[in-house]
């Protein structure tokens, strides 16, 4: 490869990040000559990067000749850098306590872009809980974390983030045009939380609100979710419970965080 291709890949800590994302995006560099193209960098240099990586257990062989895949090392770290925050130190125990009080899988997330990142989760002790990780990213527009993040920008700030932009269809209630998402965005903000009755996955529901930090900026938001017979609306006092417990849930973080509505 040549010199201008090397150059372009970055300095050592960029291809090394690089390759971890890449990693990271489900590609195992099984194929080296293809990972080697796609990454824009030397074969060589890449076998390097692998192999130091690899003994600082940031990734780790999924077995011979499979190719690789993040290792302990490196959610370790990842694991410790998420427990550093203020915000997941802070939720952590109101998370377990809306567990204890709904029976309902518990999550805190973090706007980044126009994606959620979800920083932790309690689940209950049964066989129906939530499959979303610590870790995991999904767009914001489609769960209920995202939509109560965003119910509280302006108009204009959520037109400006998701013009131009193809909102996909995760599932058939989603927003599939920016129209639609300000339909959404309009009804949240109304309500003060966002509620799904399988919105983004059917038989799933959510209910989420947003957490504030000390300048009264959002910060975040928790939800509960589960299944989604308890989230209907036909049974009102059962609603109106979980509503209650994740819009004080979220208050309280907030309140710890320094928020004090003007």
């Amino acid at each position: 490869m040549s010199g201008e291709a090397e150059n372009s890949s970055g300095g050592p800590v960029e291809r090394a990040v690089k390759l971890l994302r890449f990693i990271g995006e489900g590609n195992s560099c099984r194929n080296l000559s293809r990972a080697s193209k796609e990454l824009a960098i030397n074969r060589t240099t890449l076998i390097r990067l692998i192999r130091a990586l690899a003994d600082h257990n940031m990734i780790e062989e999924i077995q011979p000749g499979a190719g690789y895949r993040l290792g302990p090392g490196l959610i370790s770290l990842a694991a410790q850098g998420i427990h550093g925050r203020d915000i997941v130190q802070m939720a952590q125990p109101v998370l377990s306590e809306l567990v204890e009080k709904t029976g309902l899988s518990a999550h805190l997330g973090i706007l980044d872009g126009t994606d959620i990142v979800y920083l932790s989760r309690e689940t209950p002790n049964t066989h129906l809980v939530s499959n979303v990780r610590a870790g995991s990213r999904l767009p914001a527009h489609t769960t209920s974390i995202g939509r109560a993040i965003l119910a509280e920008f302006s108009k204009e700030h959520v037109t400006k983030l998701y013009e131009g932009l193809d909102l996909g269809q995760v599932s058939g209630k989603s927003p599939k045009s920016l129209e639609e998402l300000l339909d959404q965005w309009e009804n949240d903000r109304r309500l003060g939380y966002a509620w799904s009755e399988g919105n983004f996955e059917h038989g799933i529901g959510s209910c989420a609100a947003v957490i504030f930090d000390g300048t009264n900026k959002p910060a975040g938001g928790l939800n509960v979710s589960g299944p989604q017979d308890r989230f209907s609306s036909s049974d009102k006092a059962a609603t109106d419970s979980i509503k209650l417990a994740i819009v004080e849930a979220a208050r309280e973080v907030s309140i710890a965080l320094g928020y004090a509505r003007r």
